[in-house]
């Protein structure tokens, strides 16, 4: 019996706070996807597994798939999901036609505890019953309230269940189901247990587990910590700093932070010049002793002329995250007379995070003059200097 498993990875995932979406966040130094994946591709009766991702998604899918051991040959390329998880479904079963497997277990990216155990289950129960989800029994009482809050009745909790995934179906059953509600023009529906009973499938609740938890909220992300703590490889703290400076020249703007700035001179330089980004990225490459900007993108070298600094900043965090490491922090200081930062702060440390796929709240960014003192006191150029806080795997000797 052929078995596929369809991650569904697409969400932005807003409940669990500011920073990159929940399934690519690290917990223990490695992404949430990455263990998710790591645990249906390890599973013997798993033949084929496809992640369904954000169309924006890419470089942190492919950061993923690189903190695996090896590139396994059961992942098959990824697709791009819908605006709702019911798209996504949807896309990732089209895109699983051809294979034509027996079972589909859908599963969520950021159930990344799910035991070996509960899969068999999921596995028998699809082929037995064509639709089934895992639940757990509900231990606190429930009540149905109404419009102000007013208890309207309380159900017998004995016949209820928290359910969770992988939920297992009949593959053709199922893009049945997906194809007949998209062309009643529904997409809404959270869940493919609930869209198999309004499809009219009979879908049946087999023993899930209660470890088997969802990262929904920043606590959840907290409670993963404590329980991994102590099983996985203990890191170690590295600091880098950066500096970069580029003369004034002319033009009616300069890029910081990854903003185009208005200003009544421009910069001199073989890229777009951006100080700020240049210096984080030599503070990232200094904390991973990989040598400096000019080692990885040459002056010499014309694919770089008028390059947008963006790409070298993102090629230092991946290189960090290529070696299973995490960037905790990043801190830089502008050294001009003019232009003035504090219009633009806040964008820029907006843009900063999102090139680093960091929370707002690790990002620094401020701004000082050189009291007309040397050549930026002059106004003859602008400068930055950075600091990176990363972790890397302690290496043993």
């Amino acid at each position: 019996m052929s078995v596929a498993a369809l991650i569904v990875a697409a969400g932005r995932g807003s409940r669990a706070g500011e920073g990159i979406p929940k399934q690519y966040r690290a917990i223990q130094g490695k992404p949430v996807l990455a263990r998710t994946l790591s645990i249906l591709l390890s599973h013997p009766g798993i033949s084929h597994t496809l992640v369904v991702i954000h169309p924006d998604d890419r470089r942190f899918y492919e950061d993923t798939i690189r903190t695996l051991p090896s590139p396994p040959s059961a992942i098959l390329p990824c697709i791009h999901g819908g605006t709702t998880r019911q798209v996504s479904v949807r896309n990732g079963l089209e895109a699983l036609v051809d294979l034509n497997p027996e079972i589909v277990l859908v599963q969520d990216a950021a159930r990344p505890f799910t035991g070996p155990d509960l899969i068999d289950r999921a596995i028998e129960a699809g082929r037995r019953w064509g639709a089934a989800v895992p639940g757990t029994p509900v231990t606190d009482t429930i009540k149905v309230i109404g419009d102000q809050s007013e208890v309207l009745s309380t159900p017998d909790r004995s016949k209820l269940r928290a359910v969770q995934t992988p939920q297992a179906f009949s593959f053709s059953l199922l893009l049945e189901a997906h194809r007949s509600a998209a062309a009643a023009n529904l997409d809404t529906f959270t869940d493919d247990g609930a869209l198999a009973e309004w499809a009219g499938l009979p879908v049946h609740v087999f023993e899930g587990e209660t470890d088997n938890m969802k990262l929904t909220h920043p606590a959840d992300f907290r409670k993963a910590e404590r329980r991994l703590k102590g099983e996985e490889m203990t890191y170690v703290t590295r600091l880098g700093t950066g500096f970069d400076v580029h003369a004034f020249g002319e033009g009616d703007h300069v890029w910081l932070g990854g903003i185009k700035v208005p200003h009544d001179r421009g910069v001199v330089a073989h890229s777009d010049g951006d100080v700020i980004l240049h210096a984080l990225t030599d503070a990232i490459l200094g904390a991973l002793a990989d040598g400096d900007i000019g080692t990885h993108f040459p002056p010499s070298d014309p694919q770089w002329l008028d390059a947008s600094s963006d790409r070298f900043l993102a090629h230092a965090v991946d290189l960090v995250r290529s070696r299973g490491g995490i960037v905790d922090h990043l801190d830089t200081t502008l050294l001009c007379e003019k232009p003035r930062l504090g219009p633009y702060r806040e964008a820029m440390r907006q843009r900063i995070a999102e090139i680093a796929g960091l929370r707002l709240d690790q990002v620094s960014l401020k701004a000082t003059t050189t009291e007309k003192l040397g050549f930026t006191g002059r106004r003859e150029g602008i400068a930055a200097q950075a600091a990176a806080t990363i972790r890397l795997p302690e290496m043993s000797e």
